[in-house]
């Protein structure tokens, strides 16, 4: 993708500033851009937005690329240069969604690195600079793609992040690789629940029944719980009838470019609860 990669390259050097002060990477033919998807918790008869996740658009020749597409196309060597230019932007762009109060959450892959000690140096590095981006550690929130990781690394990895006054969540719960003992062993802050699992678990008739247990089972292990991929009325119903702390998805908001304008309002729950499945816009 970009020819023979060098390790000596500087995430800084890649990354420029649009005519609005937007800030985007570049790697290779690709221009990347961040965007923000709201996370909300239910508050009363209303969910109200205090997150947004940052997630990466891909760009080629003025036209979008599939995330995943990009992703799966990156050179081993590169990942990592890649995945800290992601984060960079993210953290940069955030003061433009202009809205306080409100925490980030960034995704971090542990098995782009081969070098533990050099990827929780990034952390660190990514830590010390956050007054640069009027940010501070308490409103971050590492979402963790552990998969087949080692329990080591990610002990360690959260335990050096926690040191730094960043939340841990562990990702894709549900999966295969999540299972409740790594959430023992990890002790996460957030359980972020598969939204492809939890649209398949929601069409048993039962869902509502047995998914509350374990929402209470990860409550116990001291776990806020979050459940992305919310897509119809009926996924809204059962994760908010499970007593789950936070909700993401396409039904209550789309991810939205860095400098789109954002919308503070409250979203009723029972107008969401009788709609048809469409997406409720939150960016105007």
């Amino acid at each position: 993708m970009t020819g023979r990669p060098d390790r000596r390259r500087n995430v800084g050097d890649a990354i420029f500033a649009d005519e609005v002060g937007i800030e985007y990477g570049v790697y290779g033919a690709f221009r990347l851009r961040s965007a923000y998807q709201p996370i909300f918790a239910p508050r009363g008869r209303f969910l109200k937005a205090v997150a947004v996740e940052g997630l990466i658009e891909p760009h080629r020749a003025g036209r979008p690329v599939a995330p995943r597409v990009f992703f799966e196309g990156i050179p081993v060597p590169d990942r990592l240069f890649v995945e800290t230019m992601c984060r960079v932007l993210h953290l940069r762009n955030f003061r433009n969604i202009g809205v306080g109060g409100l925490d980030l959450f960034f995704n971090y892959n542990p098995l782009i690195n081969d070098d533990p000690r050099r990827a929780l140096a990034e952390i660190r590095l990514m830590t010390r600079r956050l007054a640069e981006f009027d940010l501070h550690p308490g409103m971050l929130v590492c979402e963790i793609t552990e998969q087949a990781a080692d329990d080591k690394v990610l002990v360690n990895l959260g335990r050096e992040m926690r040191r730094d006054g960043i939340r841990i969540a562990i990702d894709d719960f549900g999966t295969g690789h999540s299972t409740e003992e790594r959430v023992a062993l990890v002790q996460p802050d957030i359980v972020k629940i598969d939204g492809t699992w939890f649209a398949e678990f929601c069409r048993h008739a039962a869902a509502e029944r047995f998914f509350r247990p374990l929402v209470s089972a990860l409550h116990d292990r001291g776990a806020k719980v979050l459940v992305e991929g919310i897509e119809q009325s009926t996924h809204l119903r059962v994760a908010l009838d499970g007593g789950v702390d936070l909700i993401q998805g396409f039904y209550l908001a789309r991810p939205a470019l860095a400098g789109t304008v954002f919308d503070e309002e409250p979203l009723p729950i029972d107008r969401l609860l009788g709609m048809a499945n469409n997406v409720v816009p939150l960016f105007g």
